[in-house]
Order: C-alpha cells, then structure tokens, then sequence
C-alpha cells in the first residue's frame, strides 16, 4: 500500500520566530498594537485575514490576527486586547522588549491580487476592525487603480472603543465610504448613534453586485447578515472571520473545533453559509 505523503509542516509553524517591539501604540484603554520587527532575517510573508501565534516569553502563547497590511515594508503589525494573562503580558511589552511570532495560519479575506469591478462591504464591530485592516488597505490601494468601490462600516459600544481613528481618516480621503456608528454616545460625540446594522441601507452600496467582510462579535454578525440578505445581498458573497480556542494554529489540538470545522486550519474567515449554522455554537 502506498501512504499518503506525509505534510512537511514549515519550522516557523512550530518553532516561534523572535522579533522585538519597535513600537507600541495605544489604541483604546484595553487595545494596544504593536509593531515588530524580526531579530534575525526577513519580516514573515502573509495574506490579509490570517493569524500568528504570539508568545509573552514566560506566560503563553495567543493567537492574534495580523493587522498590517502584506504590501506594508515596514514592522508587522497586531492589535491586542487586555482579556487575560497572555493579552496582558504583551500590552504591558515595552520597545525594545522581545515576543516570539509563530505562523502565519489559516486562511485570509481572498482579495490579495484579485482586482474586481465590484463593491467591496466592510463590516466592523470594535476590534474585529484589526482583522480586517490589511484588507481595507488593499482595497483601498486597488481603489486608486479604478478598482470596485469601497465602504467601511464600523461599530463600537461608545466612542472610546473606536479604533484606528486616523486610519478611518485616512481610506475615506483616499475615495473609501466610511462610516462609524456607537451604541451609547458620550459627551461631545456628534456622529451616529445605533447599532452597525443601521449604517447598511443608506450607504450606498450595490447590493446585488457587492461581496461582504466582516468581523466582530457573532451576535452583531448574525444579525448584520440577515439585514443584508433583506437588502438582496446573496449570503454566498459574505465572509466572516470567527474566532474559538486556538492553541496550536495547526488542526492538532481540537480546541478550535466548531462543527465540522478547526478554525485555526479552516479559519478563522469562512462563508457565511458554511458559518451560519454554526455560530450560535458556544465555545468549549
């Protein structure tokens, strides 16, 4: 009998690749991003949407998207929220302080050298704007280039929780539809009140010609795709990236499993209608 070929698993995959904080930036009073740059040789390869595992040497190791964008030259980028030991230990890092990067894994938003003619929907709830940074940058890039049209969606429970405010800034110069929305307005705040759904009707997108990013919290997911669907938006052409336990970044563990799928292998960005049905599933 002849075996199947055994998968040559890259080193990276296993062994943590050191690279030192260049930069630490403070983006809310829990999200932090740090910029790393590699100790020894070249910054690691990656598609927009994938992961890395990062290591606080001495506490663990997490599993944090990667939020630069692959055509940046310069620090890699990842935006990390304080929710425990490991997240704590890297928003506490100083430049100059050293993390190990394993990876890049799972797989990404697909859009990399794929120009379209199309619309492109970006959707945000809080944080899951990091995962989708790389490839808002991407389609904005390609906008210049008379690529399809591109609108940013983004919700946040208060202003506070806002993120990359000047990058927001910056992909609507640039010809990007952005808009921003919060749940409880504090003083001063002057913009959109309401949930992200809100923002869907009015903003002007084709809706029979459009594909959907989107990230954030799975209820707010769940129901941001149902009132695109209302509006004509063919569920096939929706993406989401779900987030579970993942340990190893490789399928071996389990931990990450949702139904038939290992998210840190099939994931974390599936189509909705793989998802769906999965997504009222509560993590183990």
């Amino acid at each position: 009998m002849i075996s199947a070929p055994e998968r040559r698993v890259p080193s990276s995959e296993l062994t943590p690749v050191l690279y030192r904080v260049v930069e630490r930036r403070r983006e809310t009073d829990d999200v932090v991003t740090l910029l790393l740059e590699p100790l020894d040789g070249e910054r690691l390869s990656f598609r927009s949407g994938q992961f890395n595992m990062l290591s606080a040497l001495g506490v663990g190791e997490v599993a944090i998207s990667v939020s630069s964008s692959p055509h940046d030259s310069g620090p890699l980028r990842h935006t990390v929220r304080d929710v425990g030991a490991v997240t704590h230990a890297l928003c506490s890092s100083d430049v100059g302080d050293v993390t190990g990067v394993r990876g890049p894994f799972g797989t990404d938003w697909g859009i990399t050298g794929r120009p379209n003619s199309y619309d492109t929907v970006v959707v945000a709830g809080g944080i899951g704007l990091a995962p989708l940074r790389g490839a808002i940058e991407e389609l904005v890039a390609a906008r210049r280039e008379d690529s399809g049209r591109v609108f940013v969606l983004v919700g946040a429970r208060e202003p506070a929780q806002l993120v990359f405010l000047d990058d927001l800034a910056a992909w609507e110069e640039a010809g990007a539809v952005v808009r921003s929305t919060v749940d409880r307005p504090a003083t001063g705040w002057s913009g959109r009140v309401g949930l992200v759904t809100r923002l869907l009707a009015n903003a002007g997108f084709d809706a029979l010609h459009c594909r959907v990013l989107m990230c954030g919290p799975e209820i707010m997911m769940r129901f941001t795709a149902r009132a695109l669907e209302e509006l004509g938006v063919d569920p096939a052409s929706v993406w989401v990236s779900l987030e579970r336990n993942m340990q190893c970044g490789l399928g071996w563990c389990g931990h990450c499993q949702l139904g038939p799928l290992l998210l840190c292998r099939d994931g974390p960005v599936v189509n909705y209608l793989e998802a769906s049905a999965l997504m009222n599933e509560r993590e183990r």
